[in-house]
Formats: structure tokens, sequence, C-alpha cells
């Protein structure tokens, strides 16, 4: 693993490092580029911009890790209240949830049971969930969720990581028709027994995988903003008979705006993933680590507004 992207996770993780980025002067100016604000106000007004635009929007309420019941119930209640406030807006504007959010961490039933209420909530609104994929040692955990969600609400989504060692098969595995499927390079420190290490194998998985969502019946929603995938996308697509609309790119929000309007002009589908709420550090650094180069760009950032 490259020695910058280990020191950004390390940081992610890292109290005091947490509190000298949250407090410094220029940190909530620069942040403001990648997170729409922390209220459900925000991410709504945020919405309707992307909207407008011709855009769709995946959104991210922040927080992880939640380790009692009482958290998860918060964050429950932020997602009803954000589906409720979408109104016409949800046509174009699903939610993405991380189960550690919900409860994972203290029991896997919990998570279930509250992941349903947001679905049971996204299905009023007219719209849909896809649960966000974390570290390694979760991923059979939210498969399992995912199985059982599906039952009821065939079109929650999956995230699946291509650094991962395994995410082909899983990827072979939830194909099938109607199956909603997002890929994503991964952005937690994993080992390298499960995990391809270096940049050149991950971006190999990415087009394995990529090439058999496209082959498969589902909805591949393609989540890259490296501009060589993109190009290998949109020509697997075409190889695969794929028209505009039968599969989706997704990227994140600040990132890469112009190629976000470009892809969006030429017919396709192009989603923004839109985080908002209080805890965005933990999400900020992972954004850094995909791609350290973001690092001396938040540097810069930060000590041109301190």
């Amino acid at each position: 693993m490259n020695p910058l992207r280990s020191l950004i996770l390390a940081a992610a993780r890292n109290g005091p490092t947490r509190r000298l980025v949250a407090t410094a002067p220029g940190s909530r100016a620069v942040v403001r580029r990648f997170v729409a604000g922390e209220g459900t106000a925000s991410a709504v007004a945020a919405t309707r911009r992307l909207v407008d635009s011709g855009l769709s929007v995946s959104l991210d309420y922040l927080g992880e890790d939640t380790t009692d019941a009482a958290q998860a119930d918060r964050t429950v209640a932020a997602y009803l209240d954000l589906l409720a406030a979408l109104g016409p807006l949800a046509a174009h504007a699903e939610v993405s949830v991380k189960l550690s959010a919900v409860g994972q961490v203290l029991d896997e039933r919990l998570a279930l049971v509250n992941a349903a209420r947001i679905c049971a909530a996204a299905a009023e609104a007219g719209t849909t969930v896809t649960l966000d994929m974390e570290d390694h040692t979760t991923t059979d955990s939210t498969l399992r969720v995912l199985a059982e969600l599906r039952r009821e609400h065939p079109w929650v989504g999956a995230v699946l990581q291509s650094y991962l060692r395994r995410t082909l098969d899983d990827v072979l595995a939830l194909r099938g028709p109607g199956s909603r499927v997002r890929l994503c390079k991964g952005a937690y420190a994993e080992p390298e027994p499960v995990a391809f290490q270096g940049t050149a194998e991950v971006d190999r998985s990415y087009v394995r995988c990529a090439n058999a969502l496209l082959a498969g019946e589902g909805v591949p929603m393609l989540a890259t903003h490296d501009p060589r995938l993109v190009r290998i996308v949109e020509e697997r697509a075409r190889a695969h008979g794929r028209e505009p609309g039968s599969f989706e790119f997704q990227m994140l929000y600040g990132i890469r705006p112009d190629e976000q309007a470009r892809l969006a002009g030429a017919g396709h589908t192009v989603r923004v993933y839109v985080p908002y709420g209080g805890q965005w550090y933990g999400y900020l650094m992972r954004r850094m680590a995909e791609r350290p180069a973001n690092t001396a760009f938040f540097l810069r950032a930060l000590m041109t507004r301190s």
C-alpha cells in the first residue's frame, strides 16, 4: 500500500489529528466543497442544485462505528427526516446507508431492523436505498442484510469494492435481473491476503468487475473519477450493447464536476454521492486516501483560508 495512503488512513482514526483538523480556522470552508452541510435543509438544497443541473443524487448521512442503540436510532431518524423532506426530488435522489451507523457493530439483527425502517420510508417517498460497503470484516454481514432486505425491497442496492480479492465472485452472484450494484475501488486499509495492494492490480480488478456487471442483467452503478476507467467503461458498455440509462456513472460531491456535466450531457445517468452531517472527518480522510494527490489540494486550501 502507498505509504502516504497508509498514513492518511491511520490519521482517520487518530483523536489528536482529528481535533487539530476539525478546529483549524479554514477547515469548514474547505469541507463545504466535499460535504453538503450538516442538516437536512442543506442536504435538500444541494440535491436540488444537482438535480436542476441534470444529475441524480445518492445522499449519505455521515456517521459510522455506532456503539449504542440510541445513536443508531438518531441516525435512522435523520434518514427518515431527509426522506420526508425530499418531496418531488425523491424521483432523482436515493439514500446510501452504512450499516455500521445503524447498529451493525452492536448486533446484525438491529442493523437489519433499522435499515428496513429506512427502506420502508424510501419506498413511501418513491426512491431507493443503497447499502454502503465498509471494511472487509463486515462484508459477509452486509451481504446477509442485503439479501434479507431484498426479500421485500428487491431494489436495494449493493456496493462492491474492486480492491478485495473476492469481489469478482460477489459480482457474479449479484448481477441478476434488476440488481443494483455500485462498484468502487475501496477506501479502507486492508491486509494483503484479502485485498490487492497495488494501484494497477486494483484497476485491473475494477475493469474485470465492471465488465462482468455490464454483461449481466442488473443495473451497474460504476463509481470512479479515473479518466482512463471512465473511458474503458464507456467502451465496454457499447460493446455489451448497453444504452445510456441502463447503467450509471457515480462520482463524489465536489470531485470532477466538469466531467459529471460532460457525461450527463452525453445522455448518461450520473449520480453524485452527497455526504452531509457533522461527522465529516473520517469521510474526508478516506477521500484523500483514495487519491493522495487530494491531500496536497486540501492542505493548500486549508492554509489559504487559515
